[in-house]
């Protein structure tokens, strides 16, 4: 009836099994921004945020985050995850904070969902710790960059 995996023949979701495929090497990397505004922006990089050091904070929630991945995600795979590492880096020009996540596994499916989801949190964690300054910071452009490994191949954002 449909060529998506993660429906059955009547077109019920289901989890699509992965006992037959053989673990490989994935490797997935994620971005997103979030856009601070003037006084978010200073404030977090001169660190006087009242809740703390925001960047600090975020990159350990986004690193929590993808290790639960499949607890968010109903027919998201509990995978082991052999890496995840978070970068934030600070624009200046922009007035923003630029999240990319990768993550890394030797399994039987990918990684995208928790890098994903590590940027996803680690930009909402930015935004709860700053809301009290500013509630109009903007989340935008969460993608999957870049990924590798497995049935369908590589892939890159824009090829």
């Amino acid at each position: 009836m449909s060529s998506f995996s993660h429906l059955d023949e009547n077109g019920k979701a289901k989890m699509v099994d992965v006992t037959e495929k053989s673990d490989t090497d994935r490797v997935a990397v994620a971005i997103g921004e979030v856009i601070l505004g003037e006084e978010v922006f200073w404030k977090i990089r001169d660190n006087e945020v009242e809740k703390g050091d925001v960047l600090t904070v975020a990159k350990i929630a986004g690193i929590q985050a993808a290790k639960k991945t499949y607890e968010f995600i109903p027919l998201c795979h509990n995978i082991f995850i052999s890496n995840i590492s978070l970068r934030l880096e600070l624009k200046e020009e922009s007035k923003s904070v630029v999240i990319t996540a990768e993550a890394k596994t030797v399994s039987k499916t990918g990684v995208e969902m928790e890098a994903l989801t590590a940027v996803s949190v680690a930009a909402l964690t930015v935004y709860d710790m700053c809301k009290a300054i500013s509630k109009s910071m903007v989340i935008s452009g969460i993608k999957l960059l870049h990924k590798s490994g497995g049935k369908s191949g590589d892939y890159t954002y824009g090829e």
